[in-house]
């Protein structure tokens, strides 16, 4: 579920990235100063990357690295801003994801903390009620031993009056 919505965010991210590149060419070529700003860029990259295929293919990395032509360069530099553009963006839709994902973590579990604080009264409320009950049912045992069964129900004869003394029929 998720894969299909990604590949489409990022097909929708590369598309619009696409004008902003196209404005980056047009400018470059409006703008002298931005132009070899650009151009700086692009011969940096070529060089580096030409250096790294080079290391890593086993080559000589001191022969000399012959530079873009100008246009060459402001197409490198343009796609270059272009694809930093695009993991910027992306980097920042990762980055938010993230922040939001940990900020509902911590929700869970400030939740979860007060349940289990709410469990822990709610047991602590319980053993004081389990603990009053059992002092009355300690109080009604030594009423029951001291008066006997009657004295504790209160339970009156049929043979005696009120004050406990036998009737006479």
């Amino acid at each position: 579920m998720i894969l299909p919505v990604v590949k489409l965010g990022t097909l929708a991210l590369k598309t619009f990235c696409k004008p902003i590149a196209n404005r980056l060419k047009k400018e470059a070529s409006l703008h002298p100063k931005f132009r070899q700003f650009i151009i700086n860029i692009a011969q940096a990259n070529h060089r580096f990357t030409t250096k790294t295929q080079r290391r890593i293919y086993g080559h000589t990395i001191d022969a000399e690295i012959r530079p873009l032509n100008a246009e060459k360069a402001v197409q490198a530099a343009a796609d270059l801003l272009g694809e930093l553009f695009v993991f910027t963006v992306a980097g920042g839709a990762v980055i938010f994801e993230v922040q939001r994902s940990s900020r509902s973590e911590a929700r869970k579990e400030e939740l979860r903390r007060q349940e289990l604080q709410a469990m822990k009264q709610r047991d602590e409320d319980l053993a004081k009620e389990v603990e009053l009950l059992r002092q009355k049912i300690e109080e009604l045992e030594q009423l029951a031993k001291g008066r006997g069964l009657t004295g504790i129900f209160h339970i009156r004869h049929a043979h005696t009056n009120e004050d406990g003394k036998l009737k006479n029929t």
